[in-house]
């Protein structure tokens, strides 16, 4: 198995970071815009689409500020956060992705994320 790497995008969204965290922290939230449906049981998340579910670990999360998850198939060391940075001069507030994946498949899953957080900016009213 190769090693996969690690990766970052940000995203600009017009969004409060209060509003934005729910989005990113409850199954309610990822059930908008990540996943057809989020069930939770304490730190774990299950994640559906069409017939398939993943689980992952919330590993760690900070109000207002990020949330980070671990899949549970993953031997590895990776994970994805997704992170809420606020300028401190303008004001914007951004999404700011870590993840990991195959290096053959990194702007794939790029892609991915900007379709995820197209559908997430959407739901949000974003621009």
């Amino acid at each position: 198995m190769s090693d996969k790497v690690k990766f970052e995008i940000e995203f600009v969204i017009q969004s409060s970071p209060q509003l934005l965290y729910n989005y990113l922290s409850t199954p309610s939230g990822l059930s908008e815009w990540f996943a057809d449906n989020v069930n939770s049981r304490g730190e774990k998340f299950y994640f559906i689409w069409d017939e398939s579910e993943e689980e992952a670990k919330l590993l760690k999360r900070k109000s207002e500020e990020f949330v980070k998850f671990r899949w549970a198939e993953q031997d590895d060391d990776a994970y994805f956060e997704m992170r809420i940075i606020v300028d401190e001069i303008t004001s914007d507030v951004s999404l700011f992705i870590t993840d990991f994946a195959e290096e053959d498949e990194v702007e794939e899953s790029k892609m991915l994320w900007a379709n995820q957080v197209g559908t997430l900016k959407q739901v949000l009213g974003s621009s």
